[in-house]
């Protein structure tokens, strides 16, 4: 069996003067829980073995910052349809099992589609949240676990 992560992208900045939303960065406080996602991931030996991010700023920012701040690399590349695509595309990506752990760092509201369809689960994923499925071989999956990024940072 393998394993998707999901990781909702941090918080971004609605003001920083981004021309269209693709390009939109994070903001303190998603900088801030992004670090906190890859310290948290480093620390419960769940570093991914491949990243497929969307090509969004704020996606590119989080991976970015949550593997500097864990200390982990993992080989990434970017994905159009986590940016572009739909549902449908984002359980293709995770269902494709090109590695043990994959992870895929997206947005809403595709991620929590994604993976209420895979587990039959009915969530919300906020910003900077990360959610493990297990999947099976007929492309079902188990929600393992879901960590809201209140429980990793100071407030």
């Amino acid at each position: 069996m393998s394993a998707v992560i999901f990781l909702r992208h941090a918080k971004s900045d609605w003001h920083a003067g981004s021309s269209t939303d693709i390009e939109r960065p994070l903001n303190k406080r998603g900088r801030q829980a992004a670090a906190a996602v890859g310290r948290f991931l480093a620390e419960a030996g769940c570093v991914p073995d491949l990243v497929l991010c969307s090509p969004a700023a704020r996606t590119r920012q989080t991976l970015e910052l949550a593997m500097q701040a864990g200390s982990w690399t993992s080989p990434a590349e970017t994905a159009d349809d986590l940016y572009y695509g739909s549902v449908s595309h984002m359980i293709a990506l995770a269902s494709q099992r090109r590695a043990p752990v994959t992870m895929l760092v997206g947005h809403e509201p595709t991620t929590s589609a994604a993976i209420g369809r895979l587990t039959g689960a009915a969530l919300r994923m906020p910003t900077a949240a990360l959610a493990q499925v297990t999947l099976n071989p007929d492309n079902s999956g188990q929600l393992d676990w879901l960590i809201p990024p209140r429980l990793l940072t100071d407030r």
